[in-house]
């Protein structure tokens, strides 16, 4: 029901806080260090700003100014991932002319666990100028979670002061600020650091400064080799202008993405994405992987491995671990969610798709040369992935995968479209669980023939009834998957979204039947008729395929799962397309991929607003959309195969 207001409308209201916008932020970052600012380069001015290390915003406000003159900006050039040099000019202490002759840069670099930042004037006046440039900064150290939901609070710290060196003490966390040459001091609640400089007439002078952050807590690390990709090499290769900027820059991305889990430095995995997801996405990680894999097997390979070493061992209904399972996510420390009830333990294993998808991407690694010294390392692991396939994956019995969240404190939807609201019947009313989703049984069905093909090739003798079971097994999922999950709407027929609690099928059209492609659960015939589905006028805005239909009654084109377009989705379509060899189609589907990576100047977003092409020259953005994503940037490289010459 919906109650008066307490208060008259003359009375103020303190509003509710929100989740940070991110479309008009600028990002640096090299996993798992990230910053925030605005294109000056100043940190404080939007909720999202910020230093941040691994799950904690160390610095909330970063400024630079000068005593004499104001700095008005006027450049921002990003240099790859980790790179940004800002420029802008002093005319406060200039000369009458209207040139302006004495300029600003402001280079800043990222590292793991550092931020750096060189600034150099630069005068064509004729004359000595002497002025005074400074450095403001605020430590904070707010859990990355407070800062997502608008909770943002300051932890406690103590500060000590020694000459140009300033340290910060936060316990767990810390950082110290290296200014030399600078005057630093403690100021109120933040740092200043000072330098006097006397500019020489035609002449320039620079100062610098260094930010190291601490994390006693973190569970990830940065990657220390080198990519194993040349970004401009494999940009170079792409017929396409547009494609061929997107990769440049996806693959820097995607550089600056890896992570490692610090017992095992050798075996790197992407992170999500920033900034909320700087660490190990089981889903994730495998699907940016996967699509990945046509330039790096060795990922999928140390991807495999790290998620191998975390399945789940135990039947525990708080961190939804079972026995075979694959990890969902794994924080430093518990991720709440305010005002959701939502709290999820370190270790989460509330994914549905993540077992299955591990199957499908070791197979695909293995046929891409994956070394088979290393395929039989992970035979157990397979073996325990299978076992829970056929042991917990399916709740209720019904020989579907599902989900439930046992205790009502985890994520409520467990596939890839996890918000609260992504699974609707046409009419817009909510599903209730245990949900069965189209896709995990399509993800489950090339799982069993996949590890029924490694078991074949790599197993024992003693594995032949087990080869057998999958196979069967397989047969009788997509039988069952044919007479139970296809629809008629006024839209068409189509496979539904899912299974509800009393196994009817959800009738909304939705990007879901995108994942079915390829994956052998559809006839040749299905395939194509699913592909024409998604690149028809409902489906398709000209920017991508939305995930969810416009004539469906939940349909809103800033719904995070109910109309928006993911790019990393679209991909997978695509990606589906080539594999049921429906090419043409997956290039139509990539033509689109193209203009919009075009509209968002080559580093797409998490997600976009499913707005029809019709309507806009540019796709509007998902003001709340992370970037860069991993599996949104490793399209790219989906895109590059679909558009490669036919030999």
């Amino acid at each position: 029901m919906t109650t008066a207001p307490t208060t008259s409308p003359a009375e103020t209201m303190t509003p509710a806080p929100l989740q940070p916008l991110l479309n008009d932020a600028l990002v640096v970052l090299r996993a798992p260090t990230q910053v925030w600012s605005d294109g000056s380069g100043d940190i404080g001015g939007a909720a999202v700003h910020g230093v941040f290390h691994g799950d904690v915003r160390h610095v909330r406000e970063l400024t630079a100014t000068c005593d004499d003159s104001a700095i008005e900006w006027i450049s921002t050039a990003p240099d790859g991932a980790s790179r940004v040099v800002f420029g802008g000019i002093l005319r406060g202490v200039d000369d009458t002319t209207p040139d302006p002759k004495v300029r600003l840069l402001r280079d800043r670099r990222i590292a793991d666990g550092a931020v750096s930042e060189s600034w150099t004037v630069a005068s064509r006046v004729d004359r000595p100028i002497r002025t005074t440039l400074r450095l403001r900064l605020t430590p904070e150290f707010a859990q990355l979670h407070e800062v997502k939901s608008g909770h943002a609070h300051a932890r406690h710290a103590s500060t000590s002061i020694d000459g140009a060196r300033a340290t910060v003490d936060a316990g767990p966390q810390g950082l110290e600020l290296v200014a030399p040459g600078a005057q630093v001091a403690s100021e109120g609640d933040g740092l200043d650091a000072a330098w006097t400089v006397e500019i020489p007439a035609f002449g320039e002078v620079a100062v610098g400064w260094t930010l190291t952050l601490r994390d006693d807590t973190l569970v990830v690390g940065s990657a220390s080799a080198p990519a194993r990709w040349d970004a401009a090499a494999v940009a170079a290769s792409a017929a396409d202008p547009r494609l061929a900027r997107w990769l440049r820059t996806a693959l820097d991305d995607l550089d600056a993405l890896r992570l490692v889990l610090p017992e095992h430095p050798d075996d790197e995995f992407f992170a999500a994405g920033a900034p909320w997801f700087f660490t190990l996405f089981g889903r994730d990680s495998i699907w940016a992987a996967r699509l990945a894999l046509p330039l790096d097997r060795e990922i999928a390979a140390s991807t495999l491995r790290v998620l191998a070493r975390l399945q789940g061992a135990d039947d525990d209904a708080q961190t939804a671990q079972e026995p075979g399972k694959i990890l969902h996510e794994l924080r430093a420390s518990a991720l709440e969610i305010p005002g959701e009830g939502i709290v999820l333990p370190p270790k989460y294993y509330g994914s549905v798709d993540s077992t299955p998808l591990w199957i499908c991407l070791l197979a695909e690694a293995w046929r891409a040369g994956m070394p088979e010294a290393e395929v039989r390392q992970l035979l157990p692991t397979l073996r325990g992935a299978l076992g829970w396939i056929r042991d917990s994956g399916d709740s209720d019995g019904d020989g579907f995968l599902d989900y439930i969240d046992r205790l009502g404190t985890g994520l409520s939807n467990q596939g890839w479209k996890d918000s609260g609201d992504s699974i609707q019947w046409r009419d817009g009313r909510l599903a209730e669980g245990p949900i069965a989703l189209c896709e995990v049984q399509a993800y489950a069905y090339e799982a069993a023939l996949a590890g029924a093909d490694l078991l074949q090739y790599f197993g024992e003798q003693t594995d032949a009834d087990d080869i057998a079971f999958w196979r069967a097994w397989a047969a009788d999922l997509r039988a069952r998957f044919a007479e139970t999950y296809w629809v008629e709407t006024a839209e068409g027929r189509y496979p539904a979204v899912a299974l509800d609690r009393d196994k009817r099928p959800v009738d909304t059209l939705t990007s879901n039947i995108g994942h079915l492609l390829g994956t052998g659960i559809l006839s040749p015939d299905e395939e194509a008729h699913v592909a024409s589905l998604l690149r028809g006028e409902s489906m398709s805005s000209g920017y991508g395929i939305r995930t969810m239909s416009s004539d469906a009654a939940g349909y809103w084109p800033l719904s995070y799962h109910g109309g928006s377009v993911w790019v990393h989705d679209t991909a997978i379509a695509a990606h589906g397309m080539l594999r049921a060899g429906l090419a043409d189609a997956a290039r139509s589907v990539v033509d689109e991929l193209l203009d919009a990576a075009e509209g968002f100047a080559y580093r797409v977003p998490e997600l976009h607003a499913g707005d029809p092409r019709s309507h806009s020259s540019v796709p509007t953005p998902y003001p709340a959309a992370c970037r860069p994503q991993a599996w949104s940037a490793a399209a790219a490289v989906v895109c590059l195969t679909a558009l490669a010459p036919t030999p």
